[in-house]
């Protein structure tokens, strides 16, 4: 994937900005890495049955498979990781392994908040000049857990997470803010969900790499819109604003 991108837009001409949103998830905090973390040690648990490539492949198609019922999370990630377990060992998974995967999802909800390098000192310089609000997807209740152990919650408006971050879904929720997409700044890790959308419907973004992203949240082509830019690290936005 090409991601080097020109910054294109001086966001601080942009008139009327009234709500700059946050993508959460290895934007505000890191999260892709602690399921990587997760996936390595299924995979070393699953190895009699498959290698850990095969088994790392079986689990993102039952996982992408089951997103239209479970959505995003760590407790879809564990029901697809027993699916998957139960479909590569025949039927034939011992109990031991299935409470095993379970303790995998009890250490992921219990991972400590690791802070993205800049990200409270920006929301710092923000917060007085801007409505902050943050737009993920996942679990209601762990997101909701994240925000609030992170120290981060006192900086943000509100929380909304989201099932999907489609182009429909940014237009209700700029619905339910009561402004125009114009009027909105995404700034996200990932170019399929937090930056496409939103430009597809008038609104501007900023992508910020994060140092992993997970296979679904990746695109094969170059982004070239007016309304984005990249930038290397989170502070960075303050130079764009």
């Amino acid at each position: 994937m090409n991601t080097n991108f020109d910054k294109k837009i001086p966001l601080g001409r942009i008139e009327g900005l009234k709500v700059i949103a946050f993508d959460a998830d290895d934007t505000l905090w890191e999260n892709e890495p602690y399921f990587e973390e997760i996936e390595k040690k299924f995979c070393v648990l699953m190895e009699d049955y498959l290698s850990h490539q095969s088994i790392s492949q079986e689990v993102f198609r039952i996982q992408i498979s089951n997103l239209p019922l479970y959505g995003y999370g760590i407790k879809p990630y564990i029901l697809s990781l027993i699916e998957t377990a139960i479909e590569i060992s025949g039927k034939n998974l011992p109990i031991e392994a299935i409470q095993k995967i379970i303790e995998y999802g009890k250490e992921l909800l219990s991972k400590p908040i690791v802070l993205i390098d800049g990200i409270e000192e920006t929301l710092r310089q923000l917060y007085s000049n801007y409505k902050l609000i943050v737009v993920t997807k996942g679990d209601l209740l762990d997101q909701h857990r994240k925000l609030h152990n992170s120290g981060l919650g006192p900086f943000f408006h509100h929380i909304e997470v989201l099932s999907e971050k489609k182009d429909e879904d940014y237009l209700k929720l700029l619905k339910r803010l009561d402004i125009e997409p114009e009027q909105f700044y995404m700034i996200g890790n990932s170019l399929k969900s937090d930056i496409l959308p939103v430009l597809n419907i008038g609104g501007f973004a900023t992508h910020i790499p994060f140092r992993t992203t997970w296979a679904h949240e990746r695109i094969d082509f170059e982004i070239k819109h007016q309304n984005f830019s990249s930038v290397e690290k989170v502070s960075d936005i303050l130079g764009l604003l």
